[in-house]
């Protein structure tokens, strides 16, 4: 015995630009009978939350599902797949195309090579596909972008869900951010973590989806633009303060990746703010904001 509930959607054309669409959304558990061989022509994302069963793949290989676990269906491939017939198992599933697929395969969002994946937790994923089945209810005027962003925050969510990555943090990820303001190359990098250059570029791209001098350079950009915009530093200081001695080498990366010259960055984005900033993370529920000075009072907007 086995239940289901599905629905599936026909996004238009403009949609479609958004880079990511949702094309279906299904809950499924028990028994449920074994599906293929078959070819689709777009992904699926299946997360198993409880059971176990098989996915044969094209050379006749056979595939043990153990929950919790993602399953990846891939465009052009052809698959087979069932639970257990026995024990069945507890199934969401998210179909989706667009040409974001690529860029997140790329950055090792979607697995190709991995087509069953161990998961350490399915319940955010399961939480996304709550979402998007609430979102498909009938009249839903945002339907189209609410499940296609979505989406988005599905891949996110099982990315940090693989069980052979750490929820809260990749140990190499957090050493390299770290150090990343040290003039170090990235051979030196890796000599620090005990690696070879190897190692760490496969490390790196395993848990960030790039290269070790692209995962440094992004923290180190992100700082620059902290500094620019909040600070009166000159930009021969913010260089140095970022791990670049040469502020004319720094102007010219910086230009060339963000598209403007760090002193034009300033004048876009600068904030003069009374009292400084912090670069503490701030409670959702408890915003940074400014604290009244002594006897005066601070007045929401539109209240009199």
């Amino acid at each position: 015995m086995y239940h289901t509930w599905m629905r599936y959607f026909t996004p238009s054309p403009v949609h479609h630009r958004l880079g990511l669409v949702c094309l279906g959304v299904g809950l499924q558990y028990g028994a449920l009978p074994p599906v293929g061989p078959r070819t689709l022509d777009h992904h699926v994302a299946m997360v198993i939350c409880s059971g176990g069963g098989w996915y044969r793949l094209p050379d006749g290989r056979r595939l043990t599902i153990t929950a919790p676990a993602l399953v990846w269906l891939l465009p052009g491939v052809s698959h087979e797949y069932g639970p257990d017939p026995d024990t069945g198992w507890d199934e969401a599933f998210v179909d989706f195309t667009g040409p974001a697929t690529t860029t997140y395969t790329e950055l090792g969002y979607i697995e190709p090579d991995r087509p069953v994946v161990p998961l350490g937790d399915s319940a955010p994923a399961r939480a996304v596909v709550t979402r998007i089945a609430r979102a498909a209810r009938v009249g839903n005027p945002l339907l189209e972008v609410e499940t296609g962003a979505a989406v988005h925050e599905l891949l996110v969510a099982l990315r940090r869900s693989r069980a052979d990555l750490a929820p809260d943090g990749d140990p190499v990820l957090e050493a390299l951010a770290r150090d990343a303001y040290l003039p170090l190359s990235v051979a030196e990098h890796a000599a620090r973590l005990g690696m070879t250059p190897t190692e760490l570029r496969t490390a790196v791209r395993r848990g960030s989806g790039c290269s070790p001098k692209d995962y440094l350079l992004s923290i180190r950009l992100g700082r620059a633009k902290e500094l620019l915009a909040a600070t009166e530093l000159p930009v021969a200081a913010v260089a140095r303060r970022v791990g670049y001695d040469d502020p004319a080498y720094f102007s010219r990366l910086f230009t060339r990746r963000v598209g403007l010259a760090p002193v034009r960055f300033r004048e876009q984005q600068a904030r003069a703010v009374p009292g400084g900033w912090s670069q503490e993370i701030p409670d959702p529920d408890d915003p940074p904001m400014l604290r009244p000075a002594e006897g005066h009072e601070v007045r929401e907007a539109g209240v009199r």
